[in-house]
Formats: structure tokens, sequence, C-alpha cells
């Protein structure tokens, strides 16, 4: 999940804007409503995040299924704006599904239950790896998050 919200926050960087009232406020709603509405750069960034994960390729399919339902169902508030000549920091709360703790639970579950991760006596990572997926697939509690774009 911190690897999304980082890639969310640092391609921002990338993005000009003016730093009047609305140009900056404007920029950030635009920017973050490009990961609701799957943009090609946001899907670009996806294949590359995706593809530096030690995953087969019916499991990378599933986390991006999974990931794009989580940028396609985050919601966004800015609650917040400061600007100083031509700087602003926007800050906004994003909820988004709360993958971290499908993560722990996995982790846990396997931890309690290690022999279900096993096959002819060798632990199968792939297995864990599914189950995991299947539990972040599921998972319909969210979490927010604070972020402070700075512009």
């Amino acid at each position: 999940m911190k690897k999304i919200i980082m890639m969310i926050m640092c391609s921002l960087f990338l993005f000009g804007c003016s730093c009047s009232d609305m140009g900056a406020k404007n920029a950030v709603t635009d920017y973050l409503s490009q990961y609701n509405n799957l943009s090609e750069d946001v899907l670009d960034d996806l294949e590359e995040m995706v593809a530096k994960e030690d995953l087969n390729s019916e499991q990378k399919d599933k986390y991006k299924s999974i990931i794009k339902k989580q940028y396609q169902d985050m919601k966004f508030e800015i609650i917040d704006e400061k600007y100083n000549g031509d700087d602003a920091t926007i800050t906004v709360k994003i909820t988004v599904y709360d993958l971290y703790k499908a993560q722990k639970e996995a982790s846990s579950y396997m931890k309690d239950n290690i022999e279900e991760f096993y096959s002819d006596d060798l632990y199968d990572n792939s297995a864990y790896v599914d189950y995991k997926l299947d539990l972040m697939k599921k998972t319909n509690e969210t979490t927010m998050y604070t972020i402070d774009f700075h512009l």
C-alpha cells in the first residue's frame, strides 16, 4: 500500500501548475482523478510497478486488478489549502481499501497455519501469495490517509 501512495505522491511533482488559489487545487484534483479514471499514464506506471514484483503471470494479473479497483474506488477530499507566493500545499484526505491490513492478516494466518503452505515437504511461496492476493481482493474495509501535496 505504501508503494501505491508513494507512487501517487511522487508523480505529482512532475505535474506543473500555476499556484494561484485555484490552479494548485485543480492540479491536485485533476491528478488524483487520473487514478480514478485509470489514465494511460497511471496504467503505464502500474504495469511498471507490477513488473518489478516477484509474481507469476496469473498473480500479476490479479494484483493489477486489485490495484485498479483501489484506484477507481479511491475517494479524495481537499481539506486544506495554503499558498505562499509561488508555493502551495494542498492537503488531501484519501480513502482507499485497507490492503495493508489484508496483507498483515495473510502474514499472521500464514505464521499460525504454516503447514497449509507446504507442498511435498517444501514451503510453497506461490500458495501464500495466492492466499494473500485473495484476501486483498475480498477486502472492502477502508482506511484514510492525509497527504500534503507540495506544488
